[in-house]
């Protein structure tokens, strides 16, 4: 629809568009005022769940709550961890977990029932119900109808005592499902404590159940240390034997192996080894025995190979080597002579006698110490001869020793093996002999791991249900229930409120409030109809409140009513200046809206003022107009319309305000209302009227059901929209405006009729209009209060 063609329209799709733009935003004052609206649907179910709270307090037996702890003690069985086979490590969030189930489990509470034996205990059995939970037992018992009972085989041949017995069984199993519903486990923080609690009706009885709990959880822990330590040595004995067996065997077969293979050891290695270790030693002594007489045998041979006059000087070298005095001695003499023979040639000359004597003394004693010398290596290269041989004997014999140390290597592999073997089993027999006896040491001294830090005892208050919580929860519930209520309502609010709705939904003139015109007494009289009884007013009565209403305007001209009124016709005048008889139509989109009452104090209005005003019922197929004023006419516009009279022939004039009224008389049926109402005949009707009055108010059939208004869109110069309060919905009048474009851009404005004064700042923007009604209140009087003053 094309709202730039209204009156207005550019600034109201301006001020539209400025408000898309701040929609991004959370608008505060809208969500407060929306809560201020339903803040009677938020109370209302505030005030529901606190009734509900109040009747669960009512209808709940208390319930008592007993709690123990106990601590996973690592300490306590440290000396049993120190020689147990499989240490348990406490000390993971997994095994915590694992605690905490075993004392939820079926076989720790069916301990306990044994212990208390409260499968016989009636308190704890028929435990007394609440409201809620009666309700819920008498739907599944009701469910139960539908199921058909499962048979039990041979049930026709069962004895008494095996029905006592299937029936005990039954009740235990109850017995243990309740115990496991109310039993709580759970970790305290990061430590090794548990906590457990029990929830009974009974005190006495949620503290004697939790204290059983916590006594069958340590001697379950106890006894699991003791089965599982005799378990392992009963097992360990069975095994010790054929880990016994098992090494036996294996070490006669080693000593076997060794004897057949000649691996016979001592110092820890074999004969052939120490042999052939042996060899090479010896081998390496006659290898340097052999190298140091080559030494010296070459040395001598040298010597002797040098002649008997170099053998003198060379012999120095060899002789302390040689170890033989006559060499030593020969050679000192050898010295002496050679000493006087150099003193007697140098003083009395070589030619003396006594200097050739003794130079032949020399000679004779080199000769000696060379025969000397020639003997010595003879005997030398005899002993070197002899080393080498003896090194060529050793070195065949290690030879021979390692040729067969390699045979018994070989056999030796597999003599490792079997040593392995029996080194293995042994040390298995020995490891399993060590555990054996630790378990059945530790057969003797089992301890738990865990005990009791906190004794459970009688709990001196109710757990539940806590006033407190249950009113606060209730009221929470509540209020959200309420919120929710109302927000519903807010989603569901498709009508219109203010005079914001009207410019924003439509992009029309808003001309005001028109608020509810029926009278407190009216109200009381019907309160009193409903409540009581009593017969309904008269139908003259009744009659007198309709004409009332027609003339409210005229009868109370300072009244708000006649204000929204004035503003109506000053929209009308502005629009519609410069035409001299103006025809104003009148029209809705829903019957019931109050157009009629509306046309009908708007032309008394604008005639108490002076101005030629004609009235024209043209709702001809359901004419309220004529009806509420009370007119009992002959004719109407259909006859002076049909028989192309002028309304001279039918006008019916109000005399306190000269309004001139043209009912309409319908009589039987009459559907071709559209056809009249565009037909030459009306325009002809309109013009004469035109020449007489100066406004000529229309009072039109819906937009909604028929096409009336359309039909009559082309004779009027402008449309007057009228909307209920909080009833029309803004889809439709946008819609039928939208389908409407010849009515659309001649409506001078939109009314809000029956507003409820009172709700109506409620639904205001700060700052706006609504918000102020109280102030404005004292610019509109109306007659009762004129009266009253009076």
């Amino acid at each position: 629809m094309n709202y730039a063609s209204f009156p207005f329209g550019n600034r109201l799709a301006a001020s539209r568009e400025d408000a898309r733009e701040g929609s991004d935003f959370i608008d505060l004052e809208r969500l407060l005022a929306m809560a201020k609206r339903q803040a009677k649907v938020v109370g209302v179910g505030a005030v529901i769940g606190l009734l509900l709270g109040l009747v669960y307090l009512q209808t709940t037996p208390p319930t008592f709550t007993a709690s123990t702890r106990v601590l996973i003690d690592e300490g306590m069985n440290k000396m049993v961890d120190e020689v147990s086979a499989t240490p348990v490590n406490m000390q993971t969030d997994a095994a915590i977990l694992s605690q905490i189930e075993i004392i939820k489990s079926a076989r720790l509470a069916a301990v306990v029932v044994e212990k208390q034996k409260l499968d016989q205990n009636a308190s704890f059995m028929q435990p007394p119900q609440s409201l809620l939970s009666t309700l819920v037992g008498y739907a599944r018992g009701f469910l139960q109808v539908f199921r058909s009972a499962p048979e039990i085989a041979g049930g026709a041949e069962l004895t008494d005592a095996q029905r006592k017995a299937m029936a005990d069984a039954a009740r235990k199993e109850q017995a243990v499902a309740m115990l496991q519903n109310n039993i709580m486990a759970e970790r305290s923080g990061r430590s090794y404590v548990i906590s457990m609690a029990y929830r009974a009706h009974d005190p006495q009885l949620a503290a004697a159940i939790t204290k059983a709990y916590a006594d069958a959880f340590v001697a379950d822990q106890l006894d699991a240390s003791f089965d599982a330590t005799e378990k392992a040595a009963v097992w360990l004995q069975g095994r010790l034997e054929e880990l016994r067996t098992s090494s036996q065997k294996a070490a006669l077969e080693v000593e076997k192996f060794r004897a057949e293979n000649g691996l016979a050891a001592a110092r820890g290695e074999t004969i052939a080894e120490q042999q052939l270790s042996d060899l090479n030693a010896q081998l390496i002594l006659a290898q340097a025995d052999t190298a140091k007489a080559r030494a010296r045998y070459e040395q001598y041979r040298t010597i002797v190979e040098s002649g008997p006059e170099a053998a003198v000087g060379n012999s120095t070298l060899s002789a302390a080597e040689a170890g033989n005095p006559l060499i030593s001695e020969l050679k000192k003499r050898h010295s002496g002579v050679s000493k006087r023979e150099q003193e007697i040639s140098a003083g009395f000359g070589p030619n003396h006698p006594q200097a050739v004597a003794l130079r032949k003394e020399q000679s004779d004693l080199a000769n000696q110490i060379f025969r000397e010398l020639s003997q010595l290596s003879e005997t030398y290269r005899n002993e070197f001869e002899v080393a080498q041989s003896r090194e060529t004997a050793l070195r065949n014999s290690v030879s021979e020793a390692t040729g067969q140390n390699s045979s018994a290597n070989q056999a030796q592999v597999r003599l490792r093996e079997l040593q392995q073997q029996a080194t293995a089993l042994s040390t298995l027999y020995q490891t399993f002999l060590s555990r054996y006896e630790e378990a059945s040491q530790q057969r003797s001294f089992p301890i738990a791991k865990v005990r009791v830090i906190s004794e459970a005892t009688m709990p001196r208050g109710p757990s539940s249900p806590r006033t407190s919580m249950v009113f606060g929860l209730a009221l929470v519930l509540g209020v959200v229930l309420g919120a929710a209520f109302g927000a519903l309502n807010e989603f569901n609010e498709r009508f219109f409120r203010t005079a914001e709705d009207v410019r924003e939904r439509l992009g029309v003139k808003f001309l005001g409030y028109l608020p509810l015109i029926a009278s407190n007494e009216d109200r009381k009289d019907a309160g009193k109809t409903g409540n009581m009884g009593t017969p309904p007013p008269s139908r003259a009565a009744e009659l007198m409140k309709r004409r009332a209403r027609m003339r409210i305007a005229v009868d109370q001209p300072a009244s708000m009513f006649a204000e929204t009124l004035r503003s109506t016709k000053i929209a009308g005048d502005v629009v519609l200046q410069d035409i001299g008889s103006k025809v104003i139509g009148v029209i809705s989109m829903l019957p019931g809206e109050g157009k009629s009452t509306v046309a009908a104090n708007l032309a008394g209005l604008i005639a108490s003022n002076g101005a030629r005003t004609l009235l024209i019922d043209a709702d001809l197929r359901n004419p309220g107009l004529s009806r509420s004023l009370g007119i009992n006419a002959e004719q109407g516009l259909v006859e002076a319309v049909v028989n192309d009279q002028g309304w001279q022939s039918v006008v019916k004039v109000d005399r306190q305000s000269n309004m001139a009224i043209v009912p309409a008389v319908v009589r039987g049926r009459f559907s071709h209302t559209s056809e009249l109402l565009s037909s030459a005949g009306m325009r002809r009707f309109i013009d004469d009227a035109k020449a007489t009055f100066d406004y000529i108010i229309v009072d039109l059939p819906p937009l909604g059901p028929v096409v009336d208004a359309k039909a009559f869109a082309p004779l009027a110069d402008g449309f007057v929209l009228v909307a209920e309060w909080g009833a029309t919905p803004r889809p439709l009048v946008r819609s039928g405006l939208g389908a409407e474009p010849q009515i659309a851009s001649k409506v001078l404005g939109l009314v809000l009729n029956k507003v409820d004064l009172k709700k109506l700042p409620r639904y205001g923007a700060y700052g706006g209009s609504e918000q102020f009604l109280e102030r404005y209140s004292s610019y509109y009087i109306d007659r009762s209060e004129t009266k009253a003053k009076a």
